[in-house]
């Protein structure tokens, strides 16, 4: 217990400055950008030079980098960097949205495990057979199947079952009368509101469909080929010397490949999490994704780098729990 405790203290260390890293790296980029920001954000060529000034000093434009990087970075961590077109603060806006993008992506990296992790253990237990062959292709087709072009299909899939049920979706969501977990499918199920909780469900499956299905075909791809792996290493042909069942061999294969699987579906949540941005606009959600498209049309650099420097951490985090479940399932790995 005691070598596990140091080894989260390590990993704790080495998150600390691996975000403001990432906060410098975010806000240089961002600094760099060709554009005069108190004018475009003033009103264009036409705005009055008492306006863009005014804009200028209230977000510190006329300051040098790092003077301006230190009133960044206090305005994240007191969240009082407002976006100049939302005229609200950046955090606040993410979190109010992110609820729709957690629910996204949960639902979608449900349908991608249920889906592709039984894929990726057929396809490798029936190596170099019409079905491996077969699973294969499904599993190339939907690696290099675009987003936007499945986000297209199934929508007009929705539209087919919708009119066969008569299910006709409204402009708005039908969001529960208050939250409890935050996640509004599930905030309407324990609240019994069962009209939000189907119309909810109805809105995100489609999309949620879509991205399961791409990812699905990247954790059934990486399961696969490390199960293959796994059973051509000697402790494999070992066990297979000492006639141990297909059932124990699968087993025995499935937990020593336990750790580079939850790698990819781990870092495949999180680049979930970060907002889907094509799906989001096709079906219409309001996430973090379309926040992020729309504000590259008001040129709203705050929300982009909000937004951006919200995905980073996500990522960053999302490395952090990994390496704790590392330490929980191999305790090699804490030396």
């Amino acid at each position: 217990m005691a070598n596990f405790q140091r080894y989260l203290m390590r990993r704790f260390i080495t998150l600390i400055p691996t975000i403001f890293g990432v906060v410098f790296l975010v806000f240089s980029i961002g600094y760099i950008m060709p554009a005069d920001l108190a004018r475009t954000w003033a009103g264009g060529i036409k705005a009055k030079k008492e306006f863009v000034e005014e804009i200028a000093r209230k977000y510190h434009l006329d300051l040098p980098f790092l003077n301006l990087f230190y009133f960044f970075l206090v305005g994240i961590l007191t969240n009082t960097l407002e976006s100049p077109t939302l005229d609200v603060p950046i955090f606040t806006v993410l979190m109010a949205l992110f609820p729709f993008t957690a629910q996204l992506a949960i639902m979608s990296m449900l349908i991608a495990v249920l889906v592709g992790f039984p894929i990726g253990i057929l396809a490798a237990y029936k190596r170099d057979t019409k079905i491996d062959y077969f699973l294969r292709l499904w599993i190339y087709a939907m690696n290099a199947m675009p987003a936007f072009f499945l986000g297209c299909l199934i929508k007009f899939l929705a539209y087919a079952v919708y009119s066969k049920i008569g299910y006709k979706p409204s402009q708005y969501l039908k969001l529960p009368s208050r939250r409890i977990t935050g996640l509004p499918i599930l905030d309407a199920l324990l609240l019994g509101e069962f009209d939000s909780f189907w119309d909810l469900f109805l809105r995100f499956m489609w999309p949620a469909l879509t991205l399961g299905l791409i990812y699905a075909a990247v954790i059934a791809r990486f399961v696969r080929n490390t199960l293959l792996d796994v059973f051509g290493s000697e402790f494999m042909i070992f066990l297979r010397a000492k006639g141990v069942s297909r059932k124990r061999e699968l087993l025995h294969a499935l937990r020593h490949a336990l750790i580079p699987i939850i790698t990819v579906i781990g870092f495949s949540f999180s680049s979930l999490l970060g907002g889907a941005v094509i799906v989001e606009i096709i079906f219409h959600l309001p996430g973090i994704g379309s926040l992020l498209y729309y504000s590259l049309f008001t040129y709203d650099v705050v929300v982009i780098l909000g937004t951006t420097l919200f995905f980073a951490i996500i990522v960053v985090l999302t490395s952090f729990i990994i390496d704790i479940i590392y330490g929980i399932i191999d305790p090699r790995i804490r030396y």
